[in-house]
């Protein structure tokens, strides 16, 4: 089963740029930085810096060995003219976890841009899973959202990001506002995925070709496959075929690979209504991956439970 990515679909025009004044506009700037290193029992968050108003609660260990940290953003949600900077490492022999409490929420904004920027890196023999709940987009908000993806050959990394335009459970849709941003993977030197975010809530063209009417879309990464993980996701989604229909869920997976044809990427796609349905499709597909990887059955985090 395989569907193109809403992302490249909707992004047929180049994103327009952040206005050249973005330093001098009013507004939180904040910046993490979070390095994870292996230890003799379990992997520990080894390096934090922070600036303004980013932070990660104490690490958990609901696993033994893996770290799970949960990233805060105290103000509660993101506005026009603020700058978060997000950077996280795991180094050789590392297992990081990183996700959030809850939503992250963009709220509407009178003209100004609020950029948000990731920048992954996983080293050889280190595992790095990003796996954040859902992005908001009020109407009327204007974001800029950049994520680069480093993984060393030898590394794995699972990560998601899922977009949610207007908010559906209160029937209100992104009739206005502009969301644009561009996710790069990279696997060593070499780019394996690129792909832009392009919805303007003014398109109504663009909300029905693009997003299918849909208000969320999401995409999931995940390094180190082959054709026995590859078939079981589709399996998975085969499985999960009345669950996706009775919840108007539509997804497919594909696979691209390097140059070499040596490193092979998965990429799940999804697009629907509502949130639970999506994050409930992605978590199933990260249990089966991790059990893949281990052999054993890995631990959610509980924030996602409640």
């Amino acid at each position: 089963m395989e569907i193109k990515s809403p992302l490249t679909n909707i992004a047929s025009i180049t994103p327009k740029p952040l206005p050249d004044d973005l330093e001098s506009q009013q507004g939180w700037r904040a910046r993490l930085e979070l390095g994870f290193s292996a230890s003799a029992t379990r992997t520990v968050l080894k390096h934090r810096k922070q600036v303004g108003p980013l932070a990660v609660q104490r690490p958990l260990y609901p696993e033994g060995d893996v770290c799970h940290t949960y990233l805060l953003h105290p103000p509660g949600g993101v506005v026009g003219g603020d700058k978060l900077s997000i950077s996280a490492r795991s180094e050789i022999d590392a297992k990081a976890l990183i996700t959030t409490p809850g939503a992250t929420k963009f709220y509407r904004s009178s003209g100004k841009y609020a950029y948000q920027r990731q920048h992954l890196s996983v080293e050889a023999g280190a595992m790095l899973e990003w796996l954040p709940q859902e992005n908001i987009y009020f109407p009327e908000a204007r974001v800029r959202l950049d994520t680069e993806i480093d993984v060393e050959p030898g590394g794995r990394f699972i990560g998601w990001e899922m977009h949610c335009f207007g908010r559906p459970a209160l029937k209100e849709g992104f009739t206005s506002g502009s969301v644009v941003g561009c996710t790069q993977f990279r696997i060593g030197n070499e780019l394996i995925i690129a792909e832009q975010l392009n919805v303007q809530g003014a398109d109504q063209h663009q909300q029905s070709a693009g997003l299918r009417g849909n208000p969320m879309l999401g995409t999931m990464i995940v390094t180190e496959s082959d054709e026995p993980l590859l078939n079981m996701v589709q399996t998975l989604l085969c499985d999960y075929q009345e669950y996706l229909l009775e919840n108007k869920v539509v997804a497919g997976v594909t696979e691209v690979t390097d140059s070499s044809g040596e490193h092979r990427v998965m990429i799940v796609r999804a697009m629907g209504e509502g949130t639970e349905p999506m994050m409930a499709l992605f978590t199933r597909v990260w249990l089966s991956v991790r059990q893949s990887w281990s052999g054993t059955t890995p631990s959610a985090p509980r924030i996602w439970a409640t």
